[in-house]
């Protein structure tokens, strides 16, 4: 006859493992670099608490749990998207800020045509999603996401609430290319 304290330690044992494991999904970075060489830090999750933070290759944690609000890179190699003060930010391996990113739906930006949209003094401007350098220099006060290879820009815009969402308008909208130089 088996103990009945064995099957309810065998489960729990078994979920821990999964978990350890990597079977739960960690949260993804809409701009996560590709992973390559031996010099990273990996996301991990504290379940008790639901914080984030980053360990090295020898298992021992760089960046805490909790030290960030969240974290959005799953393997951080030179940079990562974090949560810090209530903003999306782009960090490097000194926890040193380079700029902001756009909130978009109550998260980062997402790479469309590879680049994301970043904001410094108030202006918009494009990061690379593979690299994470600033591409076009923030200095639009609206910008839409690229797609085919232009996005739709103005420093002459307003923004409207359409019920809870918030919309851009204006009558001086540009064309520009992914090197910031207008084409219509």
């Amino acid at each position: 006859m088996k103990s009945p304290i064995l099957l309810p330690a065998l489960t729990c044992l078994l979920l821990l493992l999964i978990h350890l494991t990597g079977c739960q999904p960690a949260p993804q970075s809409p701009v996560a670099p590709p992973a390559t060489g031996d010099d990273y830090l990996l996301l991990a999750e504290d379940p008790a608490s639901g914080t984030f933070g980053y360990y090295d290759k020898k298992g021992a944690f760089v960046i805490p749990f909790g030290k960030y609000e969240l974290c959005m890179t799953d393997t951080f190699r030179t940079y990562a998207v974090v949560l810090k003060e209530n903003e999306f930010v782009v960090i490097d391996r000194q926890e040193q800020v380079l700029y902001q990113v756009f909130k978009y739906d109550n998260g980062p930006d997402f790479s469309v045509d590879g680049l994301f949209r970043i904001v410094q003094n108030g202006k918009i401007g494009y990061a690379d999603a593979k690299t994470y350098q600033v591409v076009i220099q923030p200095q639009f006060d609206c910008a839409f996401p690229f797609e085919n290879g232009v996005a739709r820009v103005s420093n002459n815009c307003k923004t409207e609430m359409e019920g809870e969402h918030s919309i851009w308008t204006s009558d001086d909208w540009k064309m520009i290319d992914k090197s910031g130089k207008v084409v219509q």
